[in-house]
């Protein structure tokens, strides 16, 4: 057990013992560690929350939202019935059942047969969706293939910003105000993301890449206002003086940030942040084209509620590409720009958005909790109530919401559709791999669902029984 994500992060670089991070909950600055650790443990949260999505696209174990539990951080040691957990002693994690185990119990690899192998073949000759995946990296894009991904339906690009090496760069964008100390660090972001960029191209050759701009608010990649320490030591690394950090934390702080300043809302206000990493997509596959690989990068737009939005954020996106592809010689060059649809709004005013957009991507996880006015992240203190009372069936989060969220999905891809025919529609969100939610994609018409890697195998076989199912 370890409570520290930059400790655990150190310990595994180190060598030695397997690691279990265990936290109240966790933000995007605990990547680090949660990439080093061998399951995460946290006391809040549901199946969308920050720590079940990370590890679930790096097929970690996770338990999130284990109430039972009373975490103490600053101590390093949580409590379990009359027992004290900490730093140190040894845990199991059963994912599937979300039990916490003291000790270390005998553990079996399971081996997946030649028959499945043999099964998935059949499964690609009879569905009629593609299945995609979910990748952040290299690493997760080569698993994604490997496990009969065909192309990479969403690139989060503010992972990429999260490894220890790197955040400094984006922190530095964030807090400067000469506009030399910002194209600076700028540039190292630019150089950062055409290498990933163009991994991940170099490893779905010849299938396409959607690649969503930056998406969360500006303040998860700081300390919060209220850890005066932290500050004080990301001053001192930064050389920033503390009053001018700790102004700009508290600038940034918001009662709602996720419905705030993030999103395209963040490419319209800092168009130089959306600039930079549409350079870097457009380099990577100018540069990977020359040489005579396939690419097919297909950039998305976050968060988009208004035409206006999409109209300013395409023209900036379409004049960056055009501009690179003149620098590089690679006029031939094609990519598309499309948007995530996860606002009830854009649902609505789908035919309207169409006349932008090159494709529609449904973000379900934001669009559920937007639909029905649940927090993804703070479900899990009642869900299992309203599970239990059978106020809900199914989790919303885990199964779609046919009645609500599918509604406005249906509403969505008719709209969209009556504008633009052949426009290519899918979902990003975590019901991309779930197997009930997947039958209602292929009832709808939609093109592709894309889902966590781990999760490739079983929407193939669930979009092969929903193709060759009597509809009902």
């Amino acid at each position: 057990i370890i409570f520290n994500p930059e400790e655990l992060a150190q310990l595994a670089s180190e060598g030695g013992d397997e690691f279990i991070l265990v936290r109240n909950k966790t933000s995007a600055d605990d990547f680090s560690g949660i990439r080093a650790a061998i399951g995460v443990l946290t006391a809040t949260g549901g199946i969308t929350s920050h720590a079940a999505v990370v590890t679930r696209g790096m097929g970690k174990t996770c338990i999130v939202g284990a109430s039972g539990i009373n975490i103490n951080e600053v101590r390093e040691e949580f409590v379990a019935g009359n027992r004290i957990f900490r730093k140190g002693d040894y845990i199991t994690l059963d994912g599937t059942e979300g039990e916490v185990i003291a000790g270390k119990p005998p553990i079996i690899a399971p081996k997946p047969s030649r028959d499945l192998e043999e099964l998935l073949v059949w499964t690609d000759l009879a569905k009629r969706l593609k299945v995609m995946a979910n990748v952040d990296n290299p690493q997760d894009a080569q698993l994604a293939r490997e496990l009969g991904a065909e192309g990479v339906g969403l690139c989060r690009t503010e992972h990429m910003f999260f490894q220890p090496d790197r955040i400094d760069h984006f922190r530095r964008v964030i807090i400067a105000e000469e506009s030399r100390a910002k194209e600076k660090a700028l540039e190292e972001l630019l150089r950062i993301q055409r290498a990933d960029f163009g991994q991940i191209f170099a490893q779905m050759e010849g299938l396409p890449v959607t690649i969503r701009l930056l998406d969360p608010p500006l303040h998860e990649f700081l300390p919060p206002p209220y850890a005066a320490d932290e500050l004080k030591a990301l001053s001192q690394h930064l050389s920033t003086p503390f009053e001018k950090l700790r102004d700009r934390v508290e600038e940034l702080h918001e009662s709602n940030p996720m419905l705030g300043h993030r999103g395209c809302r963040l490419g319209i206000t800092s168009p130089e942040i959306y600039q930079i990493q549409v350079r870097a997509i457009m380099e990577a596959a100018c540069e990977l084209s020359k040489k005579g690989v396939r690419v097919f990068p297909e950039i998305m737009l976050p968060l988009i509620a208004h035409v206006e939005e999409l109209k300013f954020l395409r023209e900036l996106v379409v004049n960056t590409c055009e501009k690179v592809k003149r620098e590089k010689e690679a006029e031939g060059l094609a990519y598309k720009v499309g948007i995530m649809i996860e606002l009830p709004r854009a649902a609505l005013i789908a035919d309207e958005l169409a006349k932008f957009a090159d494709f529609f991507s449904f973000g379900t996880n934001d669009l559920t909790q937007m639909a029905l006015g649940i927090s993804r992240d703070d479900a899990g203190t009642f869900m299992p109530s309203y599970l239990e009372k059978e106020i809900f069936r199914l989790n919303p989060f885990i199964s779609l919401d046919e009645k609500g969220v599918g509604e406005l999905i249906k509403i969505a891809v008719e709209r969209g559709r009556k504008t633009k025919p052949d426009l290519k529609i899918g979902v990003c969100g975590e019901h991309g791999g779930d197997p009930k939610s997947i039958e209602f994609f292929h009832k709808v018409g939609l093109d592709y669902v894309s889902c966590s890697p781990y999760r490739v195998p079983v929407a193939r076989l669930t979009a092969a029984r929903a193709a060759v199912e009597p509809t009902t």
